[in-house]
């Protein structure tokens, strides 16, 4: 009930000439949801990239994923970082209505803000028998390509094999993104240094992967992801394109600003579409 009106609260702002986020097209000029929406309805692969905090991202992400489906009906399948591969099983029983929501609790690695912001997802596949991919690597593995690098994944046995990309992982560390992470990351040894990108890369690859592996010609292919893993057409996206470079890909990114009539002009030309929530927005935890 209180999110209810919390997202009540939000519309009518927004009405009555107090907008609590804009939408941009990459080269910066505003454009209208619907709009947006019938731009993309022909996309192959549509990138959501939110941020995990925000409740207009996760608002929109709903939004979006129910008028898509009104285009595109069985044809329509979701997939999101914030479910792991090993837990594929268990996000497919639950939305296929095998498994009842407290023995799926009990046995997904969740996220803290799954009920209010991913559960209305779920449940939206559920209650339109769309496939749910969980498209993450399983943590743990991230954690050893940290520790020692892709070489490490080499240990796993088939089925742990089976829950990530396939190895060997295609790289490239000259990519903006991964070169800011080392940046980020200057404090850490020579060796950790150049784990860290690669931590994010299997990620991203792992996400690609499944999302091919789930998507056929005709579908259409919503992820859900932080908005850094598809930023600037990289990270997943550069994934995708390493393995079918044909496919028609859409990129949307989220922002956040005190000032909002306008986009950034640092961002113009890495995303398809941006969105840009008020600074002072609440935010989900």
């Amino acid at each position: 009930m209180k999110k209810l009106i919390f997202l009540a609260f939000i519309l009518m702002a927004f009405s009555n000439g107090n907008p609590t986020y804009r939408l941009f097209k990459e080269n910066g000029k505003p454009i209208r949801y619907q709009k947006m929406i019938k731009q993309i309805a022909d996309a192959d692969i549509v990138l959501f990239g939110e941020l995990h905090n925000n409740p207009i991202s996760h608002w929109l992400e709903l939004q979006l994923t129910k008028d898509l489906h009104q285009r595109k009906g069985e044809n329509l399948v979701l997939g999101a970082e914030m479910f792991e591969a090993d837990n594929q099983e268990f996000v497919s029983k639950y939305v296929k209505g095998e498994m009842n929501e407290e023995s799926f609790m009990d046995t997904t690695r969740l996220w803290k803000n799954y009920q209010t912001d991913y559960k209305p997802l779920l449940d939206f596949a559920k209650n339109n028998n769309l496939h749910f991919v969980a498209t993450n690597i399983p943590r743990p593995y991230a954690s050893m390509v940290f520790r020692g690098g892709f070489e490490a994944l080499e240990q796993l046995n088939d089925q742990e094999k089976s829950w990530i990309a396939p190895l060997p992982v295609k790289y490239d560390a000259e990519l903006p993104g991964y070169k800011a992470m080392k940046k980020m990351g200057m404090h850490m040894s020579a060796d950790m240094l150049d784990n860290f990108p690669k931590a994010q890369a299997i990620k991203d690859a792992t996400m690609a992967h499944f999302i091919l592996e789930n998507w056929s010609k005709g579908q259409q292919f919503i992820h859900y992801n932080g908005a850094y893993h598809s930023n600037n057409y990289e990270g997943i996206i550069w994934y995708l394109k390493q393995a079918n470079p044909d496919l028609k890909i859409v990129s949307i990114y989220t922002a956040t600003a005190e000032e909002i009539r306008k986009m950034n002009p640092e961002l113009k030309g890495k995303n398809t579409y941006c969105i840009v929530v008020r600074e002072d927005m609440t935010k989900t935890y």
